[in-house]
């Protein structure tokens, strides 16, 4: 039997508990491969795992390798194929008596941490291992792991999944259609606020989603702001920010990039922009991505981009060069 070996940071989180039985269980990796899980935390609550992969081995899947827990992440990261750096300090922790609410304060804290995982995954991870940032912020986060690991045969990436899932089940709801009829959805930018999940590219049966709807003003005033704040939503609704839903869109990210793209058919993710659609380079952008199912995964070309588009992307162009900024001395 193929075997993989994959590691997760993050690994006593909730968003793992839902992500991990999802990884042994054939569904992702396919049925006939083996998948040697590597779950990796902080020395402090590194106990925790011991339930977790007894969890694992009590579900009793055909596909569950061998499963490790580890607080070292060299440990973790040695030979993967794939990396999953699930962990990272959220909003709203208390930290030194200070509670970290603002995002700069997140991107100086949670950067010192990508910068030692991504040192690591460069030198000790497979050449070609896939490393999938979920941690906040994840597209800065990503470009200070990716700069650290100067590892050019890895390839990175920032997951916007979780956006796009948001909003095409907002467009489908509004359209009064099944959520598998909407395809081509792309969140340009970055998993923030500020990003643009793109409507009149995103298709409802074919069609444009913004023609089938039809209306203007709710897809500036109300579609935008809710796919942009439905995060700050689930966190006020239920106390915690998402966990199975995020979870979800991490595997969907993983199966997207390992299996051959649908013909005429994108999916989103963030990678480092090499100019396309004038974006600068030097920052992790959210594109549309198609994956020809060996492990190449490239930019589409030639999505037309209206007035008003070209206004929301340069808003989050702008705020992913300010991250960037913000963290110059940790790349």
């Amino acid at each position: 039997m193929k075997e993989i070996n994959v590691a997760v940071t993050g690994g006593a989180g909730q968003i793992a508990y839902s992500l991990l039985p999802r990884l042994v269980s054939g569904e992702t990796f396919g049925k006939g491969v083996k998948v040697n899980l590597r779950l990796i935390e902080i020395p402090q609550v590194v106990e925790k795992l011991e339930g977790t992969i007894m969890e694992l081995i009590d579900c009793g899947f055909d596909e569950t390798g061998n499963l490790l827990a580890t607080a070292d992440i060299e440990e973790g990261v040695k030979d993967a194929d794939w990396v999953l750096l699930v962990g990272s300090i959220p909003r709203g922790i208390v930290i030194d008596g200070k509670k970290i609410e603002e995002r700069s304060d997140l991107l100086r804290i949670n950067g010192g941490i990508f910068t030692d995982q991504g040192e690591a995954i460069g030198r000790l991870a497979k050449s070609d291992c896939k490393i999938l940032v979920v941690g906040n912020p994840a597209n800065t986060n990503a470009l200070i792991g990716m700069t650290k690991a100067q590892n050019t045969g890895q390839q990175w990436f920032a997951m916007t999944a979780l956006d796009a899932n948001r909003a095409k089940a907002q467009l489908a709801i509004k359209a009064g259609k099944d959520i598998s009829e909407v395809t081509n959805m792309v969140i340009w930018g970055n998993h923030s606020p500020t990003m643009y999940p793109d409507p009149y590219n995103a298709l409802i049966a074919g069609q444009s989603a913004a023609d089938v709807i039809n209306d203007e003003n709710w897809i500036e005033n109300e579609y935008l702001p809710l796919v942009q704040q439905r995060g700050k939503a689930v966190i006020d609704a239920r106390g915690a920010s998402s966990a199975a839903s995020a979870a979800n869109a991490a595997i969907d990210t993983v199966k997207s990039i390992e299996s051959k793209t649908p013909e005429g058919d994108w999916f989103s993710a963030a990678v480092a922009s090499d100019g396309s659609y004038g974006i600068p380079e030097g920052i992790i952008f959210g594109y549309p991505l198609r994956s020809d199912g060996n492990g190449n995964v490239e930019i589409v070309q030639g999505v037309e981009l209206n007035e008003f588009a070209k206004s929301k992307i340069e808003v989050t162009t702008q705020e992913l060069k300010e991250e960037k900024e913000a963290v110059k001395d940790l790349l």
